[in-house]
């Protein structure tokens, strides 16, 4: 643990790689989902890679079916 936190100290570039990474999280989260093919999706898709939404942690824009 040790090892961790003091190759954190001595990162200048990790706190602002965090905080980029928690900004972007932040946008994707309360931004819905552009259609796809526009300029916005394309805008919207270098956001999620920012905030590390790959896989299944991306939103698709499709809302399931309520019943």
């Amino acid at each position: 643990m040790d090892i961790i936190l003091q190759f954190v100290q001595d990162q200048p570039w990790f706190g602002v790689v965090a905080a980029v990474i928690a900004l972007a999280s932040a946008i994707a989260a309360v931004t819905p989902t552009p259609k796809k093919g526009s300029t916005l999706a394309k805008v919207y898709a270098f956001l999620d890679l920012m905030a590390l939404n790959i896989a299944k942690a991306k939103q698709t824009g499709d809302e399931p079916d309520k019943k």
